[in-house]
């Protein structure tokens, strides 16, 4: 499995997580998946959906590189107050984040992230209704060599 590919499936270990109790508010009831979907194929809400985008290189002396993984959640709710929910849910997206800063992805080798950041944060504002949709954009920092 390519590290691509085992960050996203930690980051998503992390977000089901997620589950109505403190610090979280929403329970997001392990519908975290390491896969796109689009809002109209969602069946269960909420629902958040990760995958990876562009990754960039910064190449050291020594063979020493860093890689700056760019990851797209996909947030989703439905129902009467699926705006509301998806403010809390994406402020729950975000707490999950900042306190998985670090994430080992392969405990066999040791390897594990050097830190995860919020790049952005959009909605659909509402235009969706019932339906609330949310996008965080994260980029994520580990050792490539």
């Amino acid at each position: 499995m390519s590290k691509r590919t085992s960050i996203i499936k930690a980051l998503t270990e992390k977000l089901n997580l997620i589950n109505g109790t403190t610090p979280y508010q929403v329970n997001l009831f392990q519908n975290a998946y390491a896969k796109l979907k689009f809002w109209d194929e969602v069946e269960d809400f909420p629902a958040v959906y990760l995958t990876p985008g562009t990754e960039m290189r910064e190449y050291h002396p020594g063979g020493f590189a860093w890689g700056y993984l760019n990851i797209c959640v996909k947030v989703y709710c439905h129902g009467e107050s699926s705006s509301e929910q998806l403010e809390k849910l994406l402020e729950d997206v975000e707490t999950c984040v900042d306190a998985n800063r670090q994430v080992v992805y392969d405990s066999v080798k040791g390897y594990s992230t050097t830190e995860i950041l919020v790049q952005s944060i959009t909605t659909d504002e509402g235009l969706l209704a019932p339906y609330a949709v949310g996008e965080i954009n994260l980029q994520v920092r580990y050792q490539v060599m």
